[in-house]
């Protein structure tokens, strides 16, 4: 990579869960799955990035008045421990501390949080924020704009293709088009490992493992194309896989408060 660069810590936050028809997950899955709902928080030397923002915050109090109908289809359930804010919060930190977000993508479950960061940079791929206003009828009930529109006021920074946040190769977003059209994933080098973040380039280690994309995808051979991508970095940087949707990966990890340097 470069020399001794890397970032500091990096924490897994706790969120929601939704419990899905594994058929939405992975091509060919079955019966019903609850998989969590996580976000990641990344401290470099030049500022706090989170990695997507879980669910509205808000929507503990009243799920059914943020998410409608959604409720049941996705079976949602959320604490007041598990919004991004109060996860933050468990740890030491403020909404106001966050420097940088990057968005995997458009869906309900990574959008939730944006308005808790009017002051942060936010990044995202280039073409994610058209289909998220406008996605395929496939996938239309995983969106709410209204999530993302507190960000137009603001400006996001669209960058076209794999970005290296800080230059130094530490944190980089990876494009992996597919689920989206604009989905990202992102690598992550600390002093002692490093880790891909897939988002939902795919929803579990099988799906990486056996190249299945999900069935709502927007394009199958470009999801089947970024599963292979994150394969070949992964091998070829030594980096561990973390498949934030998998809920048997999910607890042989560390979660926040504990970190990995």
């Amino acid at each position: 990579m470069h020399g001794t660069t890397h970032a500091k810590r990096l924490w897994a936050l706790d969120g929601a869960r939704m419990t899905l028809e594994n058929s939405l997950l992975i091509v060919g899955g079955t019966g019903k799955l609850t998989v969590p709902l996580p976000t990641f928080l990344i401290e470099h030397e030049r500022g706090l990035v989170l990695f997507d923002t879980g669910l509205v915050p808000e929507a503990v109090d009243d799920p059914h008045a943020v998410y409608g109908e959604l409720v049941e289809e996705a079976g949602i359930e959320m604490t007041s421990e598990q919004r991004v804010d109060s996860q933050l919060a468990a740890i030491g930190f403020q909404p106001e501390d966050v420097t940088h977000v990057i968005l995997s993508h458009t869906h309900v479950d990574h959008t939730g949080g944006l308005s808790l960061f009017p002051h942060a940079k936010f990044f995202i791929q280039r073409g994610e924020l058209g289909y998220g206003y406008w996605p395929y009828p496939a996938a239309a009930a995983f969106f709410r704009p209204a999530d993302f529109d507190p960000i137009r006021k603001i400006g996001w920074n669209e960058v076209d293709g794999d970005f290296d946040l800080f230059g130094d190769g530490s944190i980089q977003m990876l494009a992996c088009p597919g689920h989206t059209p604009g989905n990202a994933s992102l690598f992550v080098q600390l002093a002692e490992q490093s880790f891909i973040l897939t988002g939902d380039t795919a929803h579990s280690i099988a799906a990486i493992e056996n190249d299945l994309p999900a069935s709502p995808d927007a394009n199958t051979e470009k999801a089947v194309w970024s599963i292979r991508k994150l394969k070949q970095l992964a091998a070829a940087r030594q980096s561990t896989i973390w498949v934030g949707h998998d809920p048997d990966q999910w607890p042989t990890f560390k979660h926040a408060p504990e970190y990995y340097v």
